[in-house]
Formats: structure tokens, C-alpha cells, sequence
């Protein structure tokens, strides 16, 4: 492996001068630096990361803490985001490092994180509304990116998907294609994506009344999906729309057992992550959908923090990707109406 000795001499310059220019200092110019990243490649340089944290101060890693009441290294969305953030930032020479709160939004477990030096900035999943993890690291001067929004109106950099345009055209479906009982399978009330879900999807049914669009927010899993369809569907519901796909899974098998049939007798949209291990083509009745694949996510997070920490000021860094509206055979109009 080519050491920063044997590439100082290579260029003829001091290794005072590479390594400033391989870490982004602004006392080196362009054409420099360029030269140095140059030669770092093809001699397959490779910086010693203790001896590039001393020159930078930074850590080179990011943190996420987790709740420890919930099992999220199950969840195949979490699974599918780690891995488009974890790749992106590999590709950056960057690391990401786990930990678990057991109390509260966690303030003890970012601080001591944060005083550490174990991570240069922290990605905070599952946001609340005006969730006070956003509010305490801007306290700390901690720099961070939301996977999601943090506050109807952030200051922070964040990445999110447009949840409330994508369940008002789901629901403006439902009802141009006759459906007048729509029921909404969403996750926990708290969580912005699902107040957002939510707003979207009252306002795509119009002048629908409100007593024939049951509302369901719980944690969004298969048993909770099968539930909610099968109170759904004894209150007459003849269409569906799930927050997940493992909601979804519960609301197919829900369906079977009342010896309907999905996409014949009752319609069904959910969001679709993409996920690698769960295709909503695979149901009985291909799913329509609205799809954000949440690898994407992950790697904007990845771009986000590196601009973060390049200087780059937070609000200038917030995205609201668009969700595609995916048709298929789940969704047609009603054979029966309540």
C-alpha cells in the first residue's frame, strides 16, 4: 500500500501539502489539489484513518441511535436503508456506528457519542413531530440529517418523500373508480409521514364523508394489517389504502379468510419502498402502489452529511423526492357497495 511519505515524494511536494489536500483544506489550490487526488489514485493511495482523524479532528463516521424497545435490525425497511447509506458512504471512506437509547429520545447517548469523538454528525430515522432529538443536537451545534421531516416547517437538513401527495392521488384513484367505503391502514399517529399520509388522504376523497373512511394508526405490521382489514371490512370497506407493505400482507390474508378476493372484491393501494425481499408484485393481485424505493434514501443522507460537513448550511440541504403512482390488477372498480 502507497504510504503519504512514498506520495509526497512521488509528487515533490511535502506531506504537510498532501495531506491537506487530500482532506479538503482550503490553503490548497485547485490545481493542487486535483494533482494530489490524481496520483492518490492511481498509486492506490489509502489514508491511515488514526493518522487522518488526528490531521482533520473528524471521526470519518457517522452515528444512528436506535430505540431500544424496538427491533428495527428486523424491520426490512430499516435493512434496506442501511444498506443505500452504508454503501454511499463507503464508497466515501466513511463508516457509520450504531448505538441503542434505553431512555427518552436519548439525549445522554447522543451526548456521550458526540463528546467521544466516535462520529462527526448523526442521522435521525422515525422522526415526531417537533421532535426534540432535532432540537436538542441544534443546541449541541451537532450536525444532522433527518430521514424524514422533524417539524412541518424545518430550519434542519432532512430528506423525505411526498407523503401527502402520494396518498391524496391514491385516494383520488380509489374514488374515481367507484370505491365510496376507503379505509386507511397508517402507521403511528405521532410519526410525520403518517400525519402527512393522513392529510393526503382526506383531502383525495373530496366530499366523501368521514364516517365511510375508518382511519387505523398503529405500528405498521403484518398482524396489525390484518386486524385493522378485518374490522375494515365488517364496516363495509370495499378498498384499502396500507402505509406498508407488511400491512398489505396482513390486509391479503384478511381478505382470504372472508373469502373475498383481493382486487375483485376489494381494492388495494399501499406504499412500496422497493424493498429487496418483498415484492408487491407478488401478491394475489399485483399491487398498485405508490413507490419511493428507501435505498434511495439512504444514499441522499450519505450526499447530505458529507455536504454538512464540507460547510454546506442545512437548510440549503432538504429534499422532497417525488412518489410514483404504480397501477395494477389490485385496484378496480367496486362489484358491491355497502
Amino acid at each position: 500500500m502507497t504510504s503519504l511519505k512514498t506520495l509526497s515524494e512521488h509528487l515533490g511536494l511535502s506531506q504537510a501539502t498532501v495531506s491537506r489536500a487530500l482532506n479538503g483544506y482550503s490553503n490548497v489550490n485547485d490545481k493542487t489539489r486535483q494533482r494530489v487526488l490524481d496520483a492518490a489514485r492511481a498509486l492506490d493511495y489509502r489514508p491511515n484513518s488514526s493518522a487522518r482523524r488526528l490531521a482533520t479532528g473528524r471521526a470519518g463516521a457517522y452515528g444512528m441511535i436506535l430505540p431500544s424497545a424496538q427491533h428495527l435490525l428486523l424491520d426490512p425497511l430499516f435493512s434496506d436503508f442501511m444498506a443505500g447509506l452504508t454503501e454511499a458512504l463507503a464508497r466515501r471512506e466513511r463508516d457509520v456506528v450504531l448505538g441503542a437509547s434505553f431512555e427518552g429520545f436519548g439525549a445522554a447517548t447522543y451526548e456521550r457519542f458526540a463528546r467521544a469523538g466516535k462520529v462527526d454528525g448523526f442521522v435521525l430515522a422515525q422522526p415526531l413531530l417537533d421532535d426534540p432529538r432535532a432540537a436538542h443536537l441544534d443546541r449541541l451545534g451537532i450536525p444532522f440529517v433527518v430521514h424524514g421531516r422533524a417539524s412541518r416547517a424545518p430550519s434542519h437538513a432532512f430528506y423525505d418523500i411526498d407523503n401527502h401527495g402520494a396518498f391524496r392521488q391514491a385516494a383520488e384513484l380509489l374514488v374515481a373508480l367507484g370505491h365510496r367505503h376507503i379505509a386507511l391502514l397508517n402507521g403511528r399517529p405521532e410519526a410525520v409521514f403518517a400525519i402527512m399520509r393522513r392529510e393526503g388522504f382526506l383531502e383525495g376523497l373530496g366530499g366523501l364523508p368521514r364516517a365511510q373512511a375508518p382511519i387505523t394508526e398503529t405500528e405498521m405490521t403484518e398482524a396489525e394489517g390484518y386486524r385493522a382489514t378485518r374490522a375494515a371490512l365488517e364496516a363495509g370497506a370495499t378498498a384499502l389504502l396500507c402505509s406498508s407493505v407488511l400491512l398489505a400482507l396482513g390486509a391479503e390474508r384478511a381478505i382470504r379468510d372472508a373469502r373475498l378476493e383481493l382486487g375483485r372484491d376489494v381494492s388495494l393501494i399501499c406504499h412500496d419502498d422497493d424493498l429487496s425481499g418483498l415484492s408487491t408484485a407478488s401478491f394475489s393481485a399485483p399491487l398498485t402502489v405508490t413507490r419511493a424505493p428507501i435505498r434511495a434514501a439512504g444514499q441522499a443522507i450519505a450526499g447530505m452529511l458529507e455536504a454538512l460537513m464540507a460547510g454546506a448550511a442545512p437548510e440549503t440541504l432538504q429534499e422532497v423526492a417525488p412518489v410514483e403512482l404504480v397501477l395494477r390488477a389490485s385496484t378496480q372498480p367496486p362489484r358491491r357497495q355497502p
